[in-house]
């Protein structure tokens, strides 16, 4: 922490403000980590895919017979969105912690624009993990009001990647959030000096 001063009432006063070396630090660290929690999370999600033999019974009276099926990300449009957004997330936190880094707080313009932007990622990331939730949790629980069984039983990994894929995207949607949050508590540390 460092000190400032500044005139209140023509009486010098001095506060504690963060290291603007400290905050820029922190803010690459939280871009980096969301950089790689997208890219993790967008990686689990595209490779998830697996092959059951399904049993399906066609007449009452005679057995089952076992129909060969699969479960793939790209099979459901919520994945497929929750996977768009967590590329477009990714590729945004690599493309911001160059633009951040090269401004060091230079451009107010810049960091506003970044600012608005990273709020931008929250609700993208938020939206594709409450996407990504809902469809998750029919094929985990089913739905017998509409006669949806449940397919967990019967593609457990893949369910369970898709599981880990939203709980990492989930994290980077925190991380995303904690930037826009870090972001305004400076700006009011700023604008009440």
């Amino acid at each position: 922490m460092e000190t400032e001063s500044y005139m209140d009432g023509g009486a010098e006063k001095e506060v504690e403000v963060a290291n603007k070396q400290s905050i820029r630090w922190t803010d690459s660290g939280l871009r980096f980590l969301a950089f790689v929690l997208t890219l993790v999370a967008a990686i689990v999600v595209g490779v998830s895919k697996q092959n059951a033999l399904v049993p399906v019974q066609l007449v009452p009276t005679l057995p089952p017979i076992n129909v060969p099926a699969s479960a793939k990300w790209d099979h459901m449009s919520a994945f497929v969105y929750f996977l768009v957004v967590n590329a477009i997330a990714c590729a945004y936190a690599i493309i911001s912690l160059v633009l951040s880094l090269a401004n060091k707080g230079k451009r107010k313009g810049l960091s506003l624009i970044i600012i608005l932007s990273d709020l931008i990622m929250v609700a993208l990331l938020y939206s594709g993990v409450g996407a990504a939730v809902a469809v998750g949790l029919i094929g985990y629980k089913g739905n017998s009001h509409v006669r949806w069984n449940k397919v967990c039983d019967i593609f457990g990994k893949f369910c369970g990647q898709v599981a880990a894929g939203i709980a990492i995207s989930l994290i980077g949607s925190i991380l995303f959030t904690l930037l826009v949050l870090f972001a305004l508590l400076n700006l009011h540390n700023i604008r009440r000096h």
